[in-house]
């Protein structure tokens, strides 16, 4: 049996959380979140580091064997940071899928719902640089939608406009880059309308844990 810890700014990795408990019931998920410092997209990376670092060591310190990043913008902008600081604490991050979109697309046409903070990181960029050459990458304005799910104000009708927009511009693999959305997946989904694909990270996630704990 392990200890698995699973962070993110708020409810967003909760469903990482949940999708861990369900693939590994024999195991133990510790979550944490941090609603008081709430979103991290539009915050500098170096003060971002100085709420999770704390979270962090009170995780190890309850016994975590290994702790999931299950929040985009911390992974795309400071995990090289963490893994320095808990290098006895494997750290598994989770980013935006830019390669599998990639490689699916048949439009040559994508696009990536993220944080501003996570679409401006070198990581993302490098992303794109190396899995995404000749293909197309959108990036809709989703600066609003982690407060939108957190504050339980989904707005279907803006949307129905952006996904749309998205759609008439060929995207037909829509990347969920921050763990808030997976909460509006369904949504995201019936919006498209079966003319996109909707992707996200939690069971490569979760394949990479099973490798980590030595059961793959």
């Amino acid at each position: 049996m392990a200890i698995i810890g699973v962070f993110d700014s708020g409810i967003g990795g909760l469903s990482v959380a949940k999708a861990i408990e369900q693939a590994l019931p024999d195991d133990t998920v510790v979550w944490r979140s941090d609603h008081k410092h709430i979103p991290y997209g539009d915050k500098l990376p170096q003060e971002v580091l100085g709420f999770v670092m704390p979270i962090f060591e009170d995780m190890i310190a309850e016994g975590c064997d290994v702790i999931v990043a299950a929040c985009n913008t911390v992974t795309t902008t400071l995990i090289g940071e963490l893994r320095a600081c808990f290098p006895d604490t494997p750290l598994i991050g989770i980013e935006p899928m830019v390669k599998p979109a990639a490689l699916h697309t048949k439009n040559g046409v994508i696009a990536v719902c993220a944080t501003p903070a996570t679409l401006a990181s070198k990581r993302y960029a490098w992303l794109k640089e190396t899995y995404a050459q000749g293909v197309t990458v959108l990036e809709p304005d989703c600066s609003q939608w982690a407060y939108m799910i957190e504050h339980n104000r989904v707005n279907e009708q803006q949307l129905q406009r952006q996904i749309d927009d998205l759609c008439n511009k060929r995207a037909d693999v829509i990347v969920l880059g921050c763990t808030h959305y997976h909460w509006i997946e369904e949504v995201i989904q019936k919006l498209a309308k079966k003319r996109a694909v909707v992707i996200q990270p939690e069971q490569p996630v979760i394949k990479r844990l099973l490798f980590v704990l030595g059961r793959s």
